[in-house]
């Protein structure tokens, strides 16, 4: 029997201008998935991505997450909830440390005050040790110890995305969207990268959507594959099978091929 989905999109549809970005998408994420979204660009991928976070609110469909209607909460909110996601571009702060961009994740965590803060005393000092520890695991499982007092714009580009990676992972995340996470990346930090990937659902358990113009990673880790293109899906199933499909085919290659 198989799981309840932790996510779930029903027959979403989303339009700037009379420009249609998304149109009728359906899926749902079963607990401990690696489910990718993939197509050409322009398809409607990212626009997916910001649906589920609360950037972008659809004219139709439903998008519920552990039981909860999404749509019409703001992106903070969403987040509060368990949906973390990681960006197309590094989105870290530049000027701070990897430990600190870590940090920064844990900020949903801190339940106390300004003032408690300030003083530094009580439920404040114990939430600031606690989130200290829970990035250090993070730094401990993503590898990052030899940059972790480094300035992050210094890094190489292939160590910024795994911290921007390991400051979602300090969210606590119930679902983790990858946007791209090894766009611009060579082979040897694509592989790292993978092996994340694939730890993250083995050893932390948490589902995860991923956006991906790298068909070998995708096809390689991916337990069921939506294609889109032009905000339609055209196709759904597992990795076997969109390989082989005529359609997918079609929109990746032209009529021709």
């Amino acid at each position: 029997m198989e799981s309840a989905p932790i996510l779930e999109l029903a027959d979403v549809r989303l339009s700037f201008a009379g420009v249609t970005a998304i149109d009728g998408v359906s899926f749902g994420v079963r607990p401990n998935e690696l489910f990718a979204v993939i197509g050409p660009n322009g398809a409607g991928k990212t626009s997916i991505f910001n649906v589920i976070s609360g950037v972008y609110r659809p004219q139709e469909g439903r998008v519920t997450f552990d039981g909860t209607d999404l749509l019409g909460r703001r992106p903070h909110e969403i987040a509060s909830l368990g949906v973390a996601r990681t960006f197309q571009n590094v989105e870290l702060f530049a000027n701070l440390t990897v430990l600190d961009n870590l940090m920064l994740g844990r900020h949903q965590q801190l339940r106390y005050g300004a003032l408690a803060g300030m003083a530094w005393l009580g439920r404040a000092r114990k939430a600031e040790l606690a989130a200290r520890l829970a990035v250090e695991d993070i730094i401990d499982f993503l590898e990052l110890e030899q940059w972790r007092r480094h300035t992050v714009g210094l890094l190489p580009y292939g160590v910024q995305k795994r911290v921007e990676l390991g400051r979602a992972l300090a969210q606590e995340p119930k679902l983790l969207l990858l946007d791209e996470p090894v766009a611009g990346m060579n082979l040897e930090e694509t592989e790292d990268m993978a092996r994340y990937i694939l730890d993250i659902r083995e050893e932390l358990g948490i589902p995860m959507i991923l956006v991906e113009h790298d068909m070998g990673l995708v096809m390689d880790l991916a337990d069921r594959v939506l294609v889109v293109d032009f905000g339609v899906p055209i196709a759904l199933g597992a990795p076997t099978d969109i390989r082989t499909d005529p359609e997918v085919i079609r929109a990746y290659l032209g009529e021709a091929s």
